[in-house]
Formats: structure tokens, C-alpha cells, sequence
């Protein structure tokens, strides 16, 4: 399906609500058949025009095109979900909910939520392979995410200090041959939550770049070629640096500091999975629409309750 060009064009595009249908409809059933979510039976439906929906002939179950998806239960039409997809996927810096609120006409709260279902859709939940393939390194880093206790509210700076720790960690690794990048929250940078990450991510005997952390000083025994860069004394050895995630890190700090302004340790995860998305599709050769269309394409199976997102349903979302 080709879609527009720029967010002017998705508003014009997307306010028909059967084009709409058709473009999840599509990403759902690639091959035209259509199945049934309650009995499974594919290519026995009615299309019924007037309620928007399906019928199956077997099971008389009626279902719409959102169900199983990101929208499943969401009362919203899919043109404004069409549209804060689209700004989420390509606004450099991330969109607040406010915003997306004023822009489709709908409440914070519904937006916050809409928000946290599209970076469900985001999350790349099965890296197609393992870094460091092609022989070229990999740099590896972590970051800490959070406010100083000074400036913190007198309750909060109780608890922080209560538990003795205030700051998220985020560990990422950039792969220089495909520039992708991977990261995630880690409960903490001790020497064996850190490489366990490296070992599941990034192939053996392939070289990796870190700082001097000491959660990283035995990979040599781990059968890879380790590098290091001491930042007491310097920040580049001839091709040996962390520069690659640590610019990566100032995106995402921007985003969170001058967009989110305030995440809670719970969501961080999410927040992190959109900047990784938007970073590893910085280079799609259809632009904005080549965005939109790689966030589209993993609607399907990802669905994200209220209640898991708020931490009162039977598990929170990961």
C-alpha cells in the first residue's frame, strides 16, 4: 500500500475510516484471508458494510479489524490512531501526550494510553540476528536515568534514600556495520547482569568496544576481543571509543528531559523501545511513510490493557 509523504497528507489519507481498515486489514491477513477471532476459521466471513466488521459463518461470532491488535478495545476511530502513529514514528524528539490530545481531539489520559500501546508496537521483540557479525565492533555502554534527590520532592527523596538508589540504568549496544542499535533497562551494572547481556546479543569471538567500567573487565575469558577507553584520560584511541551509543544516549536523554520531562522507572522501558525504533529506522528509504508503515506492520498480537499499564491488572507489561 503506498501512503503520503508528510503528516499533512497521512491526516487527508487516513480520514476515511474504510482506508484505514483496509491498511491494518492488510497488515493482519497479508494474504487476503480473512480469519476469525473467536473460531479461527479463515476465509468462511461476511463483510457486514454498515457495522464496519465481520461475520463468521461458522461460529455467527461479529469482529472488527482491531481486535487482537494494538487498538483491541479502544473506543477511538482508527483514523486518530493512524495519525498518532505517524507522529510518534517521526517526531525526532518524541511527542507528549498533551500534545496528541490537542492535535486528534481527545483526552490526556486516552492519549497517554494510545502512546504506550503504539511503543508496544515499537519494541523489537525478536532481534533478527546476533551483533557483531560482520567483524566490525561493537561499542557497549550503559547510562543512568533519573533526577538528582535535591530536586525531588521531600516523599520521594524519603524513599529513594529508604532503598539507596535513585537512578534507572539502560544498557545499549551499537553495532557499527548495520549502525543498529539495541538497549533496554537493566536492574543494575554489576559484572554479571552486564555481560550476560553481551553474551545473548552479540556473537562470539567478536570484538567489543567499552569504557573503563569494571563490569566489563573479564570479557577476554569470554572468547571476545576487548577493547577499552579509560574517559579519566581519553575518549578516542584511533578507532577504539563509545562514541556511537553515547550519541545515541543524548538522543534519548533529550527526548526524556524535554519532551516526557518526567518517566517513571515502571514505563522507562517502553520510552526506551521508542527511541531505539526511531534510531534504527533514521535511515528507512521511504521516510516517513517507511516509518509509519514498520510500526503499522507489528500492530497485530501486541495488545497493552490499563490496567497492565497503570500495574493493577495480574502482571505488568514488560
Amino acid at each position: 500500500m503506498a501512503y503520503p509523504t508528510t503528516l499533512v497528507g497521512a491526516v487527508k489519507y487516513f480520514s476515511n475510516e474504510q482506508v484505514c481498515i483496509d491498511a491494518v486489514a492488510e497488515m493482519k491477513w497479508p494474504d487476503g484471508q480473512i480469519s476469525c477471532s473467536g473460531c479461527g476459521q479463515i476465509g468462511d466471513t461476511i463483510w457486514l458494510a454498515n457495522q464496519k466488521r465481520w461475520k463468521c459463518r461458522g461460529c455467527k461470532k461479529q469482529f472488527s479489524v482491531k481486535v487482537g491488535t494494538i487498538f483491541h478495545d479502544s473506543p477511538l476511530g482508527l483514523d486518530k490512531w493512524m495519525v498518532a502513529m505517524w507522529m510518534l514514528a517521526n517526531c525526532k524528539n518524541g511527542v507528549s501526550s498533551y500534545e496528541i490530545a490537542r492535535a486528534i481531539g481527545i483526552t490526556q489520559k486516552s492519549a497517554w494510553h494510545m502512546l504506550h500501546r503504539i511503543r508496544k508496537a515499537m519494541k523489537d521483540a525478536t532481534p533478527k540476528r546476533t551483533m557483531g557479525q560482520s567483524g566490525k565492533p561493537v561499542e557497549v555502554d550503559e547510562t543512568y536515568i533519573g533526577g538528582k534527590p535535591k530536586n525531588m520532592h521531600a516523599k520521594r527523596r524519603l524513599t529513594i534514600n529508604a532503598t539507596g538508589e535513585h537512578k534507572a540504568i539502560v544498557m545499549g549496544m551499537l553495532d557499527r556495520h548495520s549502525r543498529e542499535v539495541r538497549a533496554k533497562v537493566v536492574p543494575n551494572a554489576k559484572r554479571e547482569t552486564l555481560q550476560n547481556e553481551i553474551l545473548a546479543n552479540i556473537v562470539k569471538v567478536g570484538t567489543v568496544y567499552t569504557d573503563g567500567h569494571l563490569g566489563y573487565d573479564n570479557l577476554t575469558q569470554q572468547q571476545y576481543i576487548h577493547e577499552t577507553v579509560n574517559h579519566v584520560n581519553e575518549y578516542v584511541r584511533g578507532n577504539v571509543h563509545t562514541q556511537g551509543i553515547e550519541n545515541f544516549w543524548s538522543l534519548l536523554k533529550r527526548t526524556l528531559n524535554g519532551t516526557y520531562v518526567a518517566v517513571e522507572p515502571f514505563h522507562l522501558d517502553r520510552y526506551v523501545d521508542e527511541q531505539v525504533f526511531r534510531f534504527n529506522q533514521r535511515r528507512n528509504t521511504r521516510g516517513d511513510a517507511g516509518r509509519f508503515n514498520a510500526v503499522l506492520k507489528d500492530v497485530v498480537g501486541r495488545r497493552l490493557t490499563y490496567a497492565e499499564l497503570t500495574g493493577r491488572g495480574a502482571s505488568a507489561a514488560s
